[in-house]
């Protein structure tokens, strides 16, 4: 099959920080290349894949400050897609609904990945305009705030990770691990009062935005000098494995409906168990005293903190083998092409 992957360009394909959703596409192109499709990456140009690459930047915006324009090169991207448009069988785009009005009638297959929350007041409307235009879900909690919104799902398809992308780790440490953005939503402030309440220590490693400045310096920074807390800051792809590995649990009291929350499969990875409120996807990828646990609030945490240290690693392991690999999820997209392939002929054929 001949498929191009339309990434989002804040980042490299992979990310050399923080960035899910161009990891995702990473691991998606790199498992369907494998599987010996003719892949073609729209992405920028720093970014590494063995599939074909479409440079339409020299390097990620995010790291380029002399683009003050984000959406302009995302619409050259959508351009030059329509311009090698006989090269696809069919197209996955990564980049919300900027090139919806484009491929409106082209007559090219497409689908496109919300990689975001949906329950924002604007994503209503904009779906309603485009009733035909069919979407992939990362969850099927991702799509509870549109569930009177007659959308065109293609499928729910949970991430993955490559298989040997985080060791195992048998050993158990002794710190909770805290991973992610320092924002409100990610609670940070909330894992370090349950680490407190505990008594056992807890590093974070996290990015700060712009837009969540003001929330860490009033909010998360004054909790940074209590004792058994640390701040490690943004770290990489590379030093996930140990800082993950050698926790005794991830600790993701989130407080928002969470589309997927990549990092709990990455400590299922390191065979590190994870406790996560319920919000959002988190019952649709934790297991309850399989893989962690799944709570309400602070107490519950607190509970489960008891348990989690007698926990088997080894099997919060092999849930991660049996439903969170990059190759299930390949897999999984390749089936939604082909059934909307096939219904693209159909529709062919009746129109004939």
């Amino acid at each position: 099959m001949r498929i191009a992957q339309v990434a989002p360009l804040a980042e490299a394909v992979p990310p050399k920080l923080y960035g899910g959703t161009e990891r995702i596409v990473s691991y998606l192109t790199e498992e369907l290349v494998a599987l010996g499709h003719e892949v073609t990456l729209f992405a920028s140009g720093d970014s590494l894949t063995s599939a074909g690459l479409e440079p339409i930047l020299p390097q990620a915006i995010r790291l380029d400050p002399s683009i003050r324009d984000a959406t302009a090169p995302h619409m050259l991207m959508v351009q030059r897609v329509l311009d090698l448009s006989a090269r696809f069988d069919i197209v996955h785009f990564h980049i919300d609904h900027l090139h919806l009005p484009a491929m409106r009638g082209r007559g090219l297959p497409f689908v496109s990945t919300f990689h975001g929350r949906l329950d924002l007041p604007e994503i209503e409307p904009l779906l309603s305009a485009f009733p035909d235009a069919p979407f992939i879900s990362i969850s099927d909690s991702q799509r509870r705030p549109l569930h009177h919104v007659d959308v065109n799902w293609a499928g729910t398809v949970l991430h993955g990770l490559p298989q040997d992308l985080l060791p195992f780790s048998p050993r158990q440490g002794g710190y909770i691990a805290f991973l992610g953005r320092i924002s409100p939503e990610k609670g940070p402030d909330t894992a370090i009062r349950i680490a407190q309440a505990a008594g056992i220590p807890i590093r974070i490693a996290a990015k700060v935005d712009r837009a969540d400045q003001a929330y860490f310096e009033e909010v998360v920074q004054p909790l940074l000098s209590l004792p058994g807390v640390e701040f490690i800051g943004e770290i990489n792809e590379t030093q996930k494995a140990e800082f993950l590995g050698n926790a005794l649990c991830l600790l993701t009291p989130i407080a928002w409906p969470e589309p997927f929350g990549l990092v709990m499969i990455e400590a299922m990875a390191c065979g590190t168990p994870v406790i996560a409120f319920n919000r959002g996807s988190v019952p649709e990828v934790i297991e309850d005293d399989a893989s962690g646990f799944i709570v309400e609030d602070e107490t519950g945490a607190l509970a489960a903190l008891k348990k989690v240290q007698s926990m088997d690693r080894a099997r919060v392991r092999r849930e991660f083998e049996a439903r969170f690999t990059a190759r299930r999820m390949a897999e999984d997209h390749l089936a939604l092409y082909r059934r909307l392939l096939g219904q693209e002929r159909t529709t062919i054929l009746r129109a004939v």
